[in-house]
């Protein structure tokens, strides 16, 4: 049994692997992700700009969409598509046996939609009507007018990995709006589900640099304490919210808690261990998940023991000591949101301008 089966088995933790390329479907490499012990896949716009960009993959059915007269953005939504098909079609087995808790793959919404409540929502109806599996995860940001999109996509009886979520407050904004979601919906909740991705590595490159800046031998001690911490405070949340009479009422009818996803889990600190944000964010009812190298760190040296409730009062603690020290985490984890979004609309400029370069190459020969 390799340790990525043991951290499901005995973890209680779903590892899955965050990137999707169409290389790796086609020449084994994702079935052989799965056979270590992966259990979903997840994709967002960074990831397509990168398979879509790097080697010829893509290029035959790219030129053949061009040369049918569809536009640069349509191309780029059809191969998206039949990725995250090939892909779903790969996963099912896991999906059936696992009674539809894992074999998910995730497809993102377009980022500039971020703020726009009705589009978010409109958007992923519709990829969900393009994509009729069940093992398909929509994902949707957890900005403000992500949140209400959420509720909305819920209700109508669809899945929804909710995506840069780095803020524990806005995350029981998004359990709630999950929660809300499945009152309204009228049909069997079985085939419901849905992950919150919660970003982890990313707050503490923000907070490291903010206390780096402060400089205090108190705020030094404090460096890459931050996002743990923060994304432990997370489980707890988890905890409270998906128990008591208002989830018991939901778990009658077949609703399945929404699981905490750690996400951004890939060390950035190449000071700190390459499985920090996975060693430290073990615990049931959970998701990882990591770029290959972190994969490949984990099976190398990585511990399976349940440590995200291991210590909730040094959570809280190291929380309430980075205020002392003049961190506002609420402000690092706005700042993040917007970066976060910016970041996927910059990738996703990028890729449309790659293959639009490309478009006009084919239209010049």
């Amino acid at each position: 049994m390799t340790k990525l089966q043991d951290l499901s088995t005995e973890g209680g933790q779903s590892p899955w692997l965050d990137n999707l390329r169409r290389d790796w479907i086609e020449g084994g490499e994702l079935q052989e992700w799965l056979d270590r012990g992966i259990l979903g896949v997840t994709s967002n716009p960074s990831i397509f700009q990168k398979a879509m960009t790097a080697g010829d993959a893509y290029d035959e059915q790219f030129a053949a969409l061009i040369a049918e007269g569809r536009s640069v953005a349509d191309a780029f939504w059809e191969m998206a598509i039949t990725d995250i098909e090939s892909a779903l079609a790969i996963l099912r087995p896991i999906y059936d046996r696992t009674g539809g808790i894992d074999g998910f793959v995730s497809l993102e919404v377009a980022p500039d939609l971020a703020h726009d409540m009705a589009g978010t929502a409109a958007a992923a109806l519709d990829l969900h009507a393009r994509i009729d599996e069940p093992n398909l995860y929509v994902k949707i940001p957890g900005t403000a007018a992500g949140v209400p999109a959420i509720e909305q996509v819920i209700a109508a009886g669809r899945s929804v990995n909710v995506t840069l979520l780095f803020s524990v407050r806005r995350y029981e904004e998004v359990i709630d709006a999950y929660l809300s979601g499945l009152e309204a919906h009228e049909g069997p909740l079985d085939a419901v589900a849905s992950v919150a991705s919660f970003f982890v590595s990313r707050v503490d490159t923000e907070v490291d640099k903010r206390l780096d800046a402060i400089g205090t031998p108190e705020a030094l001690a404090l460096k890459g304490k931050g996002a743990v911490a923060n994304a432990r405070l997370a489980y707890e949340l988890f905890g409270e919210k998906f128990s008591g009479p208002r989830w018991e009422a939901l778990a009658a009818r077949g609703a399945k808690v929404q699981r905490p996803l750690w996400a951004s889990t890939g060390t950035k600190n190449p000071a700190y261990p390459k499985t920090l944000y996975v060693d430290t964010l073990i615990a049931p009812d959970t998701v990882n998940t990591m770029p290959e190298a972190t994969l490949e760190a984990f099976e190398a040296s990585g511990v399976v023991t349940r440590t995200a409730d291991a210590d909730l009062p040094g959570a809280h603690a190291v929380l309430d000591q980075l205020a002392a020290v003049g961190i506002d985490l609420e402000a690092v984890t706005v700042q993040l949101e917007a970066e976060g979004v910016a970041a996927f609309e910059k990738a996703f400029d990028e890729l449309h301008g790659s293959l639009q370069a490309k478009a006009d190459a084919l239209g010049d020969r």
